[in-house]
């Protein structure tokens, strides 16, 4: 990708200052983990991977950041890397002793491993924010239990036909619109993509549509989400206490959609029409309202986070491969008139079976990197592939690296959809939406809704993007939305 950034050499202060700043977003520093002697056999000293835990206090957390502004992240694992002839190797991340891999492998088993070794582990403002119930932090039964009956849900033909129709519903007047502007209008595809896959979501998860109501619960999201990577501090006026109150807001209005739902349901017997019937309908007690409600709030984060970016990083990147364009453009140009002559209308297996745009939004996953890695933290001394992960230290899985790696992937940082004609997705080496018991369960909506939104687009306008970069910490995102100008098609 062709982008614009400060060497790192330029903003060293400023990113030694974000650093402190983000050292306490994930630890106070009374709190920092830095690891102790341990007593330790000769066998276990060699195993440990090769590293070095940095400076006193703050480890290597200053030049991490530094890379993570920099236009390659992966520089702080691929210094290392060929610093020490692993792609395992330890350091010392945001106060606490860390295990990072490069290794898919390694990786593979880390995300496939259980709660009796592996628990997540989340900056402390991120785990406030989302609660002791959260799909995020809950472990055992209770996590398998609830991500299976989601997983199970989102991957319904029911959910994806209600899904395909209401994108349709509610893309037809934002299309409407922008054709009205005239040629050359402009859009910011990353906000129009955040305000319809919101609506899309939370119709699905509670069963809410457009209108004032869905519009409140929306400004009380932004509010909430805006605190996940902030200081963890919950007095009065601070960022955390905010959203704190903002999530205790959309909590209360999603009760009193569960409560109607059980006097409802008490009354006629209904089958599940969004995520909340489906877990009320589970019939546990260990389903509480509250705990319904939570997991509500925190799966409508990648409504902001995941599913727009990967549209709008979808965009960026065809914009700037124009031969990967045209064919994206032709393969759904010549869906909507075969189904045109039929007379039908597409379906949501229409938009997952043309291929060369799954390609694409593949190719997407891979290079833009929507999730650089995941962390867990070893709740007993753990042994992989020959290294020791010591009880009590975080284990960073730094997926960019895997993904951007010239062993396993040719010119890898090209963006070259071909490449999947023949490549397998379901290798280790490969893991966008994460791994294991808590595999995203979302994964094939974000490719439905991102087909959608590619092929109405391109099926009714010719664009030209403006300049634009993409910024990778702390989350992924377009620093302009991704401006671009349109003229419908005749």
């Amino acid at each position: 990708m062709s982008v614009s950034w400060p060497a790192p050499s330029t903003c060293t202060g400023a990113c030694a200052l974000l650093a402190a700043v983000w050292l306490l977003c994930f630890r106070l520093l009374p709190a920092v983990a830095w690891p102790r002697s341990r007593r330790a056999t000769k066998t276990e000293q060699a195993q440990l991977p090769p590293g070095s835990f940095g400076w006193p206090v703050v480890g290597e957390t200053l030049d991490f950041v530094s890379c993570a502004y920099s236009p390659r992240p992966e520089a702080f694992v691929d210094k290392r890397r060929l610093r020490y002839g692993s792609a395992v190797f330890r350091s010392h991340l945001f106060g606490s002793a860390t295990v990072v891999t490069a290794d898919a492998e390694v990786s593979r088993f880390v995300l496939q491993s259980d709660a009796r070794s592996f628990v997540p582990w989340y900056p402390r403002s991120l785990t406030e924010l989302m609660g002791e119930s959260s799909i995020l932090l809950i472990n055992g039964s209770l996590q398998r239990r609830v991500h299976g009956l989601i997983g199970a849900f989102f991957k319904s033909p029911q959910l994806k036909a209600q899904v395909t129709a209401d994108m349709q519903r509610r893309l037809a007047p934002a299309l409407a619109s922008w054709r009205a502007q005239g040629p050359g209008a402009r859009l910011r595809i990353q906000d129009h993509a955040k305000t319809i896959v919101f609506q899309i979501l939370v119709k699905g998860l509670i069963g809410l549509e457009a209108g004032p109501e869905m519009q409140q619960l929306k400004q009380q999201f932004q509010e909430f989400i805006v605190g996940l990577m902030s200081l963890p501090i919950k007095l009065p006026g601070s960022r955390l206490y905010r959203s704190l109150q903002a999530k205790k807001r959309m909590a209360r209005v999603i009760q009193r959609i569960i409560q109607e739902k059980r006097r409802r349901r008490a009354l006629v017997d209904e089958a599940p029409r969004d995520a909340i019937d489906v877990l009320m309908g589970a019939g546990s007690d260990d389903l509480t309202d509250e705990l319904i409600s939570d997991n509500m709030i925190d799966l409508m984060i990648p409504a902001e986070d995941s599913v727009p970016v990967l549209i709008t990083l979808a965009v960026k990147f065809l914009s700037e491969c124009p031969v990967a364009l045209q064919q994206l453009e032709e393969e759904n140009m010549q869906l909507k008139m075969r189904k045109t002559d039929l007379g039908e209308t597409m379906q949501w297996t229409d938009y997952m079976s043309m291929s060369f745009t799954q390609h694409v939004l593949t190719e997407t996953l891979r290079v833009g990197n929507i999730i650089s890695g995941i962390m867990r933290k070893a709740v007993r001394d753990v042994e992989v592939k020959g290294h020791l992960i010591p009880k009590g230290w975080c284990v960073l899985m730094y997926f960019r690296s895997v993904h951007l790696d010239d062993m396993l992937y040719e010119d890898p940082y090209k963006f070259n959809p071909w490449r999947w004609k023949e490549k397998d997705m379901s290798t280790s080496s490969f893991t966008p939406f994460g791994g294991g018991q808590r595999l995203c369960p979302g994964l094939d909506l974000a490719r439905l809704e991102a087909s959608i939104f590619l092929h109405h687009l391109v099926t009714s306008f010719r664009w030209v993007a403006e300049e634009d970069r993409v910024v990778n910490f702390p989350t992924v995102r377009l620093k302009g939305g991704m401006p671009i100008r349109v003229t419908a098609r005749d």
